[in-house]
């Protein structure tokens, strides 16, 4: 007897496959598991306020690029009457606003939106980030030299370093060397310097407080050290390592913040907005920057998708149609004709579906028992019963457009074919089985189409099948493992009704 464990392992590769396929697709594209799924989007607008002085302008604004913990979907000016561009140097973006001529009080605006992103990678391209050299006069040489000594002896990597420099410049802890240091200096800036004096560099990050319909809020500094494998951020303030929640960096380099030639009093303030948005949507717009981005359908022109959509849907049919013949034990005439009118009903709606397919295969018996008085041969015979289907359809189709029902036209979505060799094999079985089979095998059929089409009309389903393709492994999987039930179909177990009359 030959054994079936290659096929139960075949069977677990492919359902396995499928699987982690769709897994795969969720990690890296981002598509969201159920529908209507909404993902939290912050719209940040910079506005700059400047002085113009008559004379030529160009304003310069550092922007984000993909900041930790965040990513950037888009990003926009909107400025009247002035050049605009994106300017790269030396791994700094800008936003860059020009104009020949301007005078009095002028407002730039930058808007970009951020989403939240979790799988931030932080750690630098390129060469590694060294210190920067940095002169002292005395005497504020010999107190940096004394303090970093101290943070040294209770510190024994950069990063509890900085933590133990920032505790000793804290005013709770008042010394002559700290005193002297901090007297008249911008504090962030001089744990900065001392850092990169230690030999550990160090550099000031701009963050941004990320809060609902706050306006003209403004930048706060944060300190940032390099360890030898990616930047980590802290507090200057208390000592905290990382980045606090809502926080984005806007200007992570040396280089300002802002530059105005032409203008004088120039000032930016930031207002935010918090949003939602489709998890989808964003799925599709970070799918065109992916590696994995060239596997998803939205890459097919809309025709295409829209047809690919309802193709995506038969397999689901076909589970539903194996499952009630193969364990339900429900007749139906023809194998899948009930998945062909359940794509119809999902085309039509359920109740004008039944109604008009019922129509049709009434009309078209009709017709047929005349057809046989004429004793013709069976092409003839579906061919002129096809012809006869098309009138039948486009008389529904008039009547309900006249009558004022749009779902009248839809029945044109019913399958010409598979009705007219429906209507052959209803008749030929009417003539050699009764009315009775060919009603059994006639409401069997759509039951089964019902039941297809409301699991195809899902929205949960029409939302995996488009969107990950590859579960349709999974139902490949269940329909061969159908194949093997060889039991008692559930409704032939009426047939053991009458032993009970025998149990004792």
């Amino acid at each position: 007897m030959t054994s079936r464990a290659p096929f139960y392992f075949a069977l677990f590769v492919l359902i396995t496959a499928g699987l982690a396929l769709a897994v795969l697709r969720h990690v890296e594209l981002g598509i969201p598991w159920l529908p209507g799924e909404q993902r939290p989007v912050w719209l940040v607008e910079a506005r700059v306020d400047f002085q113009a002085q008559q004379e030529p302008v160009l304003a310069s604004l550092n922007i984000p690029d993909q900041p930790p913990g965040f990513l950037l979907l888009s990003e926009q000016a909107a400025s009247p009457g002035y050049g605009f561009s994106i300017v790269e140097h030396d791994g700094n973006r800008r936003a860059e606003w020009s104009k020949r001529f301007a005078e009095g009080p002028q407002t730039l605006y930058f808007k970009a939106q951020l989403i939240p992103d979790t799988v931030g990678d932080d750690t630098p391209g390129g060469p590694a980030p060294v210190a920067k050299p940095v002169f002292w006069e005395e005497p504020q040489a010999t107190a940096v030299r004394e303090v970093l000594q101290q943070a040294r002896s209770k510190s024994s990597n950069p990063e509890s370093l900085t933590r133990e420099l920032i505790k000793l410049m804290q005013p709770e802890t008042p010394e002559q060397n700290t005193t002297l240091l901090t007297s008249g200096t911008n504090y962030v800036s001089l744990l900065e310097r001392m850092l990169n004096h230690a030999g550990i560099p160090a550099r000031i990050a701009d963050g941004l407080q990320l809060e609902d319909a706050r306006r003209r809020q403004t930048l706060k500094p944060f300190l940032q050290i390099y360890n030898g494998e990616r930047w980590l951020t802290f507090n200057p303030y208390t000592g905290a390592q990382g980045l606090p929640e809502h926080i984005v960096l806007w200007r992570q380099t040396a280089v300002s913040l802002l530059d105005v030639m032409g203008g004088s009093d120039s000032q930016v303030t930031f207002s935010m907005l918090r949003q939602t948005v489709p998890a989808l949507q964003l799925a599709r717009v970070e799918a065109n920057d992916n590696g994995l981005g060239f596997l998803s359908l939205y890459q097919l022109p809309i025709e295409e998708q829209s047809m690919f959509r309802m193709l995506l849907l038969l397999p689901i049919g076909a589970l539903v149609v194996a499952f009630m013949r193969i364990v339900i034990g429900i007749r139906t005439s023809g194998t899948f004709m009930p998945v062909l009118i359940a794509v119809a009903f999902v085309q039509t709606s359920l109740v004008p579906g039944l109604i008009a397919f019922i129509a049709v295969v009434c009309l078209g018996l009709l017709m047929r028992g005349y057809l046989s008085a004429l004793n013709l041969l069976l092409v003839s015979r579906i061919s002129a019963l096809i012809i006869l289907v098309i009138f039948i359809t486009t008389g529904i189709s008039i009547v309900g457009y006249q009558m004022g029902f749009n779902t009248g036209m839809t029945v044109t979505f019913f399958p010409m074919i598979i009705l007219a060799w429906t209507i052959e094999r209803m008749s030929i079985l009417w003539e050699e089985e009764g009315a009775r089979e060919v009603l059994i095998q006639g409401f069997g059929s759509l039951f089964v189409a019902v039941v297809a089409y409301l699991a195809m009309s899902a929205p949960l389903a029409s939302h995996l099948t488009f969107n990950f393709p590859e579960l349709h492994l999974v139902v490949l999987g269940l329909i061969l493992l159908l194949g093997q039930y060889t039991g008692y179909k559930l409704s032939e177990l009426r047939r053991f009704h009458p032993m009970k009359a025998y149990e004792p």
